[in-house]
């Protein structure tokens, strides 16, 4: 296609798709992009003598891996397996019970109050944007090593994901059936319980369930830096150089993370 052509009926005149604005913005996003990929290679530092051996220390991993130490699953990986499932429901249940009032104050429609309207959206941020490994290592300090910490830590992180889905479904609620119950007087818990839960009830066991799913994917890691788990496990096999072992927990954390979507699944379809 053309970047230019004569407009039907304008004589005299050119499309372009572009202007020089444009284009000049266009060269220095692209240019900016090819920089810093370049700057990241450099910083990088990648040792061309460790990408030539990768294939060959692949396959000698794949190797010791197999066979797979099945019998190695009762006992201590069977605990930290289930072990791990706790700390996603646990720490979820958590997060539910504390994300529910913060959301309803991170709603424009239910807070009023411009502060602690700002003020609930600060902590849905704050809890977004640090990390279930760095919330990990915070708990672990306080807490100790353990899935105590590891519970914590996927409570506070997903109380941002909860409360700010949560307060923006109660903002998209439809206002008819908010002004119909207003119009009676209704008190707010009344208000809540009759005209935003019904709207809300599909989106709030979605955002449930997804976080659930998500946290069991994340409490498999968690161990890694001591906060119990099943990834402790795996820390602990890898450490004394039992692959037999590591291909085994690789194989349950893949089975629990299909496991959790099927489950997922058809709790969606029995709840909405």
């Amino acid at each position: 296609m053309n970047q230019s052509s004569i407009l039907p009926g304008h004589a005299g005149k050119t499309w372009v798709r572009y202007t020089p604005g444009q284009r000049l913005l266009r060269f220095a996003l692209y240019f900016l992009f090819v920089l810093a990929i370049v700057q990241s290679a450099r910083t990088i530092d990648v040792i061309p003598e460790f990408l030539y051996d990768a294939p060959a220390q692949m396959a000698d991993l794949l190797n010791r891996m197999w066979p797979v130490s099945w019998q190695s699953f009762q006992g201590s990986i069977q605990r930290a397996l289930i072990e791990t499932l706790h700390m996603a429901t646990l720490g979820t249940i958590l997060a539910v019970i504390m994300a529910i009032p913060i959301g309803l104050l991170a709603s424009g429609k239910l807070t009023k109050n411009k502060f602690i309207n700002f003020l609930a959206r600060l902590i849905l941020v704050s809890s977004r944007s640090i990390n279930s490994l760095v919330w990990a290592l915070l708990f672990i300090a306080i807490f100790g090593p353990g899935p105590l910490a590891g519970t914590i830590a996927i409570a506070f992180r997903s109380i941002g994901f909860i409360g700010k889905l949560l307060g923006e479904a109660l903002d998209d609620a439809q206002p008819g059936p908010i002004e119909a119950i207003m119009a009676t007087g209704a008190s707010t818990g009344s208000l809540i319980g009759y005209a935003y839960w019904p709207q809300i009830r599909p989106a709030f066991w979605s955002i449930v369930l997804l976080r659930w799913d998500i946290n069991v994917r994340e409490s498999a890691v968690l161990g890694l830096v001591g906060a119990g788990g099943i990834g402790m496990a795996l820390n602990s096999a890898m450490d004394l150089f039992q692959w037999d072992k590591v291909a085994l927990i690789l194989i349950l954390i893949f089975g629990i993370v299909i496991l959790a979507e099927i489950i997922i699944t058809r709790a969606r379809k029995t709840l909405l």
